[in-house]
């Protein structure tokens, strides 16, 4: 019975942080969606969920959580004090109807809306 008690408290707690975050506001919509790059992908839903991947140099990194707020052009995502900063150095942009946004450096491209 104590082992089904803290099985639910901890449910509850990962609903209540994962319910922390922001939605995409609609001044920055053209982030939502898929990026990609080699070794890199990015995933922008409009309810603020986050997802990324890299690999660089043999390691994989990889970041799930909840948008927590835009400081100019980058986004800050994570829960409590374990946030990460994406540095955008170039927006979201349409370029000879191909979509890209430059993140940490990389070019990335938007795959096609299914």
């Amino acid at each position: 019975m104590m082992r089904r008690s803290r099985l639910a408290i901890l449910a509850l707690l990962l609903v209540l942080l994962a319910a922390c975050g922001i939605e995409v506001p609609p001044a920055k919509a053209d982030y939502v969606g898929r990026w990609e790059a080699d070794g890199m992908s990015l995933l922008i839903l409009r309810d603020g969920s986050v997802s990324y991947q890299r690999l660089r140099k043999g390691a994989s990194i990889r970041i799930n959580g909840p948008l927590q707020a835009f400081h100019g052009d980058d986004f800050e995502v994570g829960i409590g004090p374990m946030k990460t900063v994406f540095r955008v150095s170039s927006p979201p942009r349409e370029i000879d109807g191909s979509w890209r946004m430059t993140v940490d450096g990389v070019e990335l491209t938007r795959t096609p809306r299914r």
